[in-house]
C-alpha cells in the first residue's frame, strides 16, 4: 500500500476508539493481567491490511507506520507526549560499518506515517485516535541534528563498545535498552519526546 492511500484510509480512524478497532480485528490487548504493549500498532497495522512481523525494514515496504500514545492535561486539555517512541533496534555491527544515510535508522524514518492516540489510564479500556502525521526528514536542522545523534552512538561502539552506550546520549534519538527486565541488554534508537512532538506538530 502507497502511503498516500494509508494516509486517506488512516483519517477516518479520528476519533475512533482503537481498543475497539483493535477487538473487532483480533487483536489482544490483555493477556491475562498483564497488558500486550504492541496492541495499538498491530491494531492499526491489521486495519490497512498488514499481517503481523518482526522485520527490521520499513513495515511497508517504502514507509514506515508509527503508533504513539498522547495524554490530555490540565483544565485547558493540554496535549503532551506521553513517552519515547521505540524506531529500531541497535546492530553494533551494522551502526559501525554504515553511515547514517545507509542505515536502518535513517530508513525507518525517511518515509513515515505516525498515528498518535490518547492514553486514559493503564487499564487502557479504551483510546480515541486523534492525529496522524506524515514525517520526512526533509527539515534540514531535524535531519543534520539526528544524523549528530547516529554519529555519536557509532563512535562510542568504536571507541568503548556496545554496552558504552547511555539513554542520556543523543539530542533527538537516544540509544536505550529495550527487552524484559531491568537486565536487559538489546538496545533500540527511540525518538524522544521533543522529536515525537515535532512530528506531530505539537506546541506546548
Amino acid at each position: 500500500m502507497e502511503r498516500a492511500e494509508a494516509m486517506h484510509r488512516l483519517q477516518s480512524l479520528i476519533g475512533e476508539d482503537l481498543v475497539s478497532v483493535a477487538l473487532r480485528s483480533g487483536v489482544t490487548v490483555w493477556k491475562g493481567d498483564r497488558i500486550n504493549k504492541g496492541w495499538a500498532g498491530h491494531a492499526v497495522e491489521r486495519y490497512l491490511g498488514l499481517a503481523l512481523n518482526s522485520s527490521r525494514s520499513p513495515d511497508f515496504g517504502s514507509w514506515e507506520l508509527k503508533v504513539v500514545p498522547l495524554k490530555i492535561r490540565g483544565p485547558e486539555s493540554a496535549v503532551a507526549v506521553k513517552e519515547t517512541m521505540a524506531i529500531t533496534m541497535i546492530d553494533p555491527d551494522e551502526v559501525t560499518s554504515r553511515t547514517f544515510r545507509n542505515s536502518h535508522l535513517f530508513m525507518k524514518l525517511q518515509r513515515m506515517i505516525v498515528v498518535a492516540r490518547v492514553f486514559e489510564s493503564p487499564a487502557e479500556r479504551r483510546s480515541i485516535c486523534r492525529q496522524i502525521a506524515e514525517f520526512d526528514l526533509a527539515d534540514r536542522d531535524l535531519h543534520d541534528q539526528i544524523e549528530a545523534d547516529y554519529n555519536q552512538v557509532r563512535k562510542v561502539i568504536g571507541a568503548s563498545g556496545f554496552h558504552a552506550l547511555s539513554g542520556s546520549m543523543g539530542v533527538l534519538v537516544q540509544p536505550r535498552t529495550k527487552g524484559p527486565g531491568h537486565g536487559s541488554t538489546s538496545r533500540a534508537f527511540y525518538a524522544r519526546k521533543q522529536l515525537v512532538e515535532k512530528i506531530l506538530g505539537i506546541v506546548n
